[in-house]
């Protein structure tokens, strides 16, 4: 399937993704919604967690540019000393625009 380069394909473009991600979202309501929630199903959802984390950050640190891997590391440091996860993620954008406005 191809999309024309207008407006009205850009449009179709966006109904289209929002529609499958309404599905994914309501899909997975749909799915725990039938499922109990005990010690196994609540470690499982927080070790996915945790590995979508790593998924996104991974490539980002071994591909990305410096101002990307300071970003990171602000990242990282200001949440192991505040435990605030807005202040951690203001602090990798700061970062990382800086560093792309110097360099």
């Amino acid at each position: 399937m191809t999309l024309p380069s207008t407006a009205a394909g850009a449009v179709i473009a966006i109904m289209i993704m929002a529609f499958i991600t309404y599905l994914t979202r309501a899909g997975g309501v749909f799915v725990m919604s039938r499922i109990p929630i005990g010690p196994k199903v609540e470690r499982f959802i927080n070790a996915m967690a945790g590995s979508v984390l790593v998924a996104v950050i991974t490539p980002m640190a071994v591909q990305g540019d410096w101002g990307a891997r300071l970003a990171l590391l602000a990242t990282l440091v200001m949440m192991l000393t505040t435990q605030k996860a807005l202040a951690a993620i203001t602090a990798g954008i700061v970062t990382a625009a800086l560093w792309r406005l110097v360099a």
